[in-house]
């Protein structure tokens, strides 16, 4: 399990949609761990193969230690709420920086696991939040495209000032 080095914003490769995950064997269960270990050593809640420059639709996310590891591969979201939610988020590959972020409270998505086997489940609040968060990833859409222009410029200032 290696930690692989995270693209910084504002590499280019976090505007890159992902392409689907075919094939289910041990070199996919091996960057799952990667990612694992990559995230942890980060840190981070949530990480997409996209931040390590492996342009494939994997993620993982750990909420905490006791919720455990998910892993999502080729997620899609398939229903929004109309309630939405606030909360505070921020990238492994732009480390120091969060912002707030309204998005759907509730979701419905469906994924394969580590095998290839279909799932389809709902997730609420701080989980629907992270999903959302990362599948955008997923789909070339960097966490600072969910701002307002005003926030967005001003975050931007804070990082461009902040030492790499």
């Amino acid at each position: 399990m290696p930690i692989r080095p995270i693209l910084r914003y504002p590499h280019p490769g976090l505007k890159t949609v992902c392409a689907p995950v075919t094939v289910f064997d041990s070199s996919l269960a091996a960057l799952a761990d990667d990612l694992l270990a990559t995230m942890r050593a980060a840190p981070g809640v949530g990480i997409t193969a996209a931040h390590i420059g492996v342009f494939t639709r994997l993620t993982v996310l750990e909420l905490d230690k006791t919720d455990g590891v998910r892993l999502y591969v080729n997620p899609e979201i398939t229903w929004f709420s109309k309630e939405t939610m606030s909360h505070a988020e921020g990238s492994v590959s732009m480390p120091g920086a969060t912002d707030e972020v309204t998005r759907p409270r509730s979701i419905r998505f469906r994924y394969q696991d580590a095998e290839g086997g279909m799932h389809e489940d709902v997730a609420d609040d701080f989980l629907a939040i992270c999903i959302q968060h990362e599948v955008d990833q997923l789909n070339g859409i960097f966490w600072l495209q969910r701002l307002s222009r005003l926030k967005r410029d001003r975050l931007m200032k804070k990082w461009e000032k902040a030492p790499s």
